[in-house]
């Protein structure tokens, strides 16, 4: 019986999959031994970057006229010495070589020559058929050790046949060479993409397609004649937008977990609604990293970008950016924003994990007589809490844009935790946070708009009332609807000549703290 796998390289014997060279984009496969071609593959992780490789292999192999081999370097991670790093990517070479039964080459110390002369031995070994190098993992190769790996690999280029240097290579990792910005010895930056000139393609690998998600639940049907929704199909790629990892977790929850790995019963929405709760409660490997990414200061501030819904004219071509656009934390296809509701969602609880853990347990009466959730009062706390606390909260968070926004969504999860959750939407330039509140049978209905400097109380509030309007007839028609004002004029984007910015003084909280209801919209300042 074969399952959908998330752990590790997918196989044909025991995974559920598809031809992963089918989602390459800005490739020619039948062009790189052929014509002795080098190039490189790259995206996020967790997409199928391995699983091809491995694939790609067998086939070559299975051929007969030319030898592949899958080396990965990931054991030079954090390695900077070329001194170091380059004997350990020659004794992956022979490892590589010794575990698919291929002639293993003499071992080079020579930090300077040894990748050359480990690999062209290896050519000699597999004579008189050509030799084809798969490197996983370059992108762990740091500084100084990465510009030694190019420089050497170059230096033979010239020279690549049967019998003297592989034929052809492939470089794998997560970002294109002419992303990588390192450090020389002296301190200056260099950019390996210069001494590797000698690459054909950078070609990537892409999300699945929604047919393809479709194919791959029918393989599973076909085995064992277990049938999916079409609703269920819609919301996985909804939740996913494609993202393999995401889609095989969803897919085997649901089959294996929610419902009994035995149990052939029609998978429905609600099995795969549930094992989108699931996952995030499990803050598996994967999604646990990805939201780690937001200690590196570049990635944050992307990410409070969005959140905060601000327009920034320089976000696009920011190498910050670009970094998250590598990752695969972000998507540009229908504005930039998070790349699927699932990182979202991951990314937002890890931002709120520390307010949300400081937040006392409420000790008011936040639920109705008849058990349903009492959102007037649970926002009307809400407001004393940020009356009380903003301030000082706000000096220790690392989030200023989007701080109303991380504080808000603590408030609200630390309360609805166990018995609701929270939808989140947001992205660059929208101007406003929506989330959607669930409780029991209940909805509810809340947009977040930030009054900055520039823009006035009832400009913002006019402009909300259209956008929160828009979002509820979409997201849950009828739902209470709260729109929550935050007067931030105070803070300025100006800086002075001294770099640092110079905020004014707030407005008094008895007028920021203001509750009122208009055209069925409930206004909640703050």
């Amino acid at each position: 019986m074969h399952f959908f796998n998330t752990t590790g390289p997918c196989n044909p014997t025991d995974h559920y999959m598809l031809p992963p060279e089918e989602r390459l984009v800005g490739a020619q496969l039948s062009r790189y031994i052929e014509d002795k071609l080098y190039w490189v593959l790259h995206a996020p992780r967790q997409t199928g970057k391995t699983t091809f490789l491995q694939s790609w292999m067998r086939e070559i192999n299975a051929g007969g006229k030319t030898i592949a081999c899958y080396v990965s370097v990931e054991d030079c991670q954090g390695v900077t010495e070329p001194e170091i790093a380059m004997p350990m990517i020659c004794d992956s070479i022979c490892l590589a070589a010794e575990k698919e039964g291929l002639p293993v080459p003499r071992k080079d110390y020579n930090p300077e020559s040894a990748l050359s002369a480990t690999l062209s031995d290896w050519a000699k070994l597999v004579a008189p058929k050509p030799l084809v190098v798969l490197f996983d993992e370059v992108d762990v190769l740091q500084d100084m050790t990465m510009v030694r790996f190019l420089r050497q690999l170059r230096k033979d280029f010239a020279t690549r046949g049967v019998g003297t240097f592989p034929v052809s290579m492939a470089l794998v990792g997560m970002r294109d060479l002419k992303d990588y910005i390192i450090k020389a010895k002296d301190g200056k930056q260099v950019n390996p993409g210069s001494p590797f000139n000698v690459k054909e393609d950078s070609a990537s690998l892409s999300n699945f397609t929604k047919e393809n998600i479709t194919r791959l639940f029918a393989k599973r049907t076909t085995e064992t004649g277990q049938q999916i929704e079409q609703a269920a199909l819609d919301y996985v790629w909804e939740q996913s937008k494609g993202q393999p990892w995401i889609v095989n977790n969803l897919f085997k929850r649901a089959t294996m977990r929610i419902l009994d790995k035995d149990d052939n019963s029609t998978v429905t929405l609600a099995h795969v609604q549930e094992a989108r709760h699931q996952m995030i409660l499990a803050r598996e490997t994967h999604l646990d990293a990805l939201a780690y990414r937001l200690d590196d200061p570049k990635i944050r501030q992307i990410i409070e970008t969005l959140m905060s819904g601000i327009s920034d004219p320089n976000l696009f071509s920011s190498d910050s950016f670009r970094l998250c656009l590598d990752l695969g934390l972000v998507s540009k296809e229908d504005g930039i924003q998070v790349a699927n509701p699932i990182y979202r969602e991951i990314l937002a609880r890890h931002m709120t994990t520390g307010e949300q853990n400081s937040i006392p347990k409420p000790e008011w009466k936040w639920k109705k007589d008849d058990g349903t959730l009492d959102m007037d009062a649970l926002l009307k706390e809400f407001q004393k809490f940020w009356r009380t606390n903003a301030d000082e909260w706000e000096e220790k968070s690392d989030y200023t844009e989007a701080f109303p926004h991380t504080l808000l969504m603590a408030f609200l999860q630390r309360v609805v935790n166990g018995g609701g959750r929270i939808d989140r939407e947001y992205a660059a330039g929208s101007g406003r946070m929506d989330l959607l509140v669930e409780y029991g049978e209940q909805k509810y209905v809340i947009e977040i708009k930030i009054t900055r400097y520039n823009k006035s109380i009832e400009s913002v509030k006019k402009e909300g009332f259209e956008q929160i309007r828009r979002y509820r007839d979409t997201a849950a028609p009828g739902a209470p609807a709260y729109l929550v004002v935050f007067d931030r004029r105070h803070i300025k984007a100006i800086k002075g000549e001294d770099g640092k910015r110079r905020d004014g003084e707030p407005a008094p909280w008895d007028d920021r703290i203001t509750w009122e209801a208009a055209d069925g919209i409930t206004v909640v300042g703050g």
